[in-house]
């Protein structure tokens, strides 16, 4: 379209584009077959589609958007053509499926594996790096759960697709507060464990009076009190 054709006052085309009103119509009855579609290849995809999505699950979401659009919208691209792609993307997920199902790394090639992010009360920190999570984020998750310190916390990893899994040990130790910085209030009504330090960046509890000169476990030298 040339510029000059372009006019702020040209109602018709900002509404209508430079398809004829009777395409309203057309979009309408493509918008209804591809929705029919999308449902049935939805329910073909599997009860996994409802629920948390793996990575490859996620791009076949996105695929399914930009195949969607150009039936629907373009004049000049036929239906056919969007329902050949969804049955392609249908086999293609429902094949990889099968394949991961088959074989077990292929599976943990394409779906990835859970990561233990905090074992015993101590945070993970090679994990926590490779997975890209934030201790923020992870006191964060903690917190949502009710839990106000790492020694309630037998083992907290972080499966393919997403969520946070949390064992909690049966009688709780002291542990890292996760409390926000800020919140002095909430810290203070925690019991603190009289002789006993934990690492400020790992969680690592020293059951001494004075701390050692650095953590053994992470090599940090920041200190705190230990909670319960």
């Amino acid at each position: 379209m040339k510029k000059e054709e372009i006019h702020l006052w040209d109602i018709k085309r900002i509404l209508l584009g430079q398809a004829p009103p009777e395409f309203l119509l057309e979009v309408l009855i493509r918008s209804l077959i591809m929705y029919i579609s999308v449902v049935i290849i939805m329910r073909l995809l599997g009860k996994r589609m409802n629920g948390q999505l793996t990575i490859i699950e996620m791009s076949v979401m996105i695929m399914m958007g930009a195949i969607l659009s150009v039936p629907m919208q373009i004049p000049d691209r036929g239906i056919l053509q969007g329902l050949v792609l969804l049955i392609t993307v249908l086999l293609l997920l429902r094949g990889l499926n099968l394949l991961a199902f088959k074989n077990t790394r292929v599976e943990k090639l394409l779906h990835g594996e859970a990561a233990l992010l905090v074992k015993d009360g101590v945070l993970q920190l090679p994990e926590l790096s490779r997975t890209k999570i934030t201790k923020q984020q992870l006191y964060g998750v903690l917190r949502g759960k009710c839990i106000f310190q790492l020694g309630k916390v037998k083992r907290l990893y972080i499966e393919p697709y997403g969520l946070f899994s949390i064992y909690e040990n049966e009688t709780p130790k002291p542990g890292l507060p996760v409390l926000p910085p800020d919140d002095k209030e909430l810290f203070r009504s925690l019991e603190q464990q009289a002789g006993q330090c934990v690492c400020e960046n790992c969680g690592s509890v020293q059951s001494q009076n004075a701390p050692a000169e650095y953590c053994h476990n992470c090599g940090s030298t920041n200190w705190t009190t230990a909670v319960l």
